[in-house]
């Protein structure tokens, strides 16, 4: 089985390590670039984890035309890069290729086999010329969610701090499918958990509630969570916003995390999440998939959100501030 990692970062590159590592596995590639993409051709790829190091040497370039087509295509890069790659993806596949996307935030894929009223509505600030559904389709789409919070601290080297890690994966439209069961076997002795679900959008918004608090709190602060949830007055409106997030989630017939949960968890959290790293970075930030997308959904589902509101154009200004977000035309 030949499967690609398109994008070896943080969390990209972990899968791959994992994948790669053991003996008997698929043939394994990375799509990567620059100075990330040297070190993984000369020393191979590294991946600190809970458990010791994992190091392998999976075939890695920048260009998608020197891979035959793959079997499976796990999709990394951050939700505004997508478009602009749509193509690349659509010339590493054959008719039977699934294409796993591993996202945080509203995925582009959301109201596909959504069933009731909002059924196939497009989502045009992650999708805005069409690409993703014209050149990929939602068909051959597996949705991921990822718990596996790591950073890359050095080229071709990725610290996975999370004793468990996780990857939740599941089709947009439910159906139980043996090739997505196959996938997640994939990592059955690889010391990453990975399950199926038939409600992957339970997923979704289970982790976004996580996001949310940890993402737009960690952007206005600079901070982990850790050191922002023991101040009252912003553990009060970490609660609101987790809650209003929930609203949103049940309101489209889905079952979130519980607000309180999320917050007990995130209270201990020293992680700073990929969104705050983004802005120390000066990277692209994912601000329409994490914090607008979920906000034009409350308007679609009319669920009122005033602290999520105020909080999501404090953080979109001070991305557009940063030069890292630019309004969709």
């Amino acid at each position: 089985m030949k499967v690609c990692i398109y994008g070896a970062g943080a969390v990209g590159g972990h899968l791959a390590g994992r994948l790669a590592t053991g003996q008997g596995g698929p043939e394994v590639s990375v799509i990567a670039r620059g100075p990330h993409l040297a070190a993984v051709r000369e020393h191979g790829l590294r991946v600190q984890t809970h458990d010791g190091e994992l190091h392998s040497h999976p075939f890695a370039t920048e260009r998608p035309g020197d891979l035959e087509p793959q079997d499976i295509v796990f999709v990394t890069v951050k939700a505004p890069t997508l478009p602009s790659i749509a193509a690349d993806i659509a010339s590493l596949l054959h008719d039977d290729s699934l294409v796993v996307f591993v996202s945080n935030g509203i995925p582009w894929w959301y109201f596909h086999s959504h069933g009731g009223p909002l059924d196939g509505t497009d989502l045009r600030r992650l999708d805005p010329d069409g690409s993703l559904f014209s050149l990929i389709g939602p068909d051959r789409t597996v949705g991921a969610v990822a718990y596996t919070a790591g950073t890359v601290v050095a080229p071709g080297e990725i610290a996975a701090v999370n004793p468990r890690n996780r990857l939740i994966l599941g089709r947009p439209d439910g159906r139980v499918d043996s090739r997505v069961n196959a996938i997640a076997s994939l990592f059955d002795s690889s010391g990453l958990e990975a399950t199926t679900t038939s409600t992957i959008r339970d997923a979704v918004w289970a982790k976004l509630s996580m996001n949310l608090v940890g993402g737009a709190l960690g952007v206005l602060s600079s901070s982990v969570m850790k050191d922002v949830l023991d101040k009252p007055s912003i553990a009060a409106t970490a609660l609101t916003m987790a809650t209003e997030n929930s609203a949103i989630a049940r309101a489209l017939g889905c079952e979130p995390a519980d607000a309180e949960d999320v917050l007990r968890k995130q209270s201990a959290s020293t992680h700073l999440q990929s969104v705050v790293q983004d802005l120390q970075a000066g990277r692209p930030m994912e601000i329409d998939a994490l914090f607008r997308v979920p906000l034009e959904l409350a308007a679609l589902a009319h669920v009122p959100t005033p602290t999520l509101s105020f909080v999501i154009e404090l953080v979109t200004q001070r991305a557009r501030a940063s030069g890292l977000y630019r309004d969709p035309a």
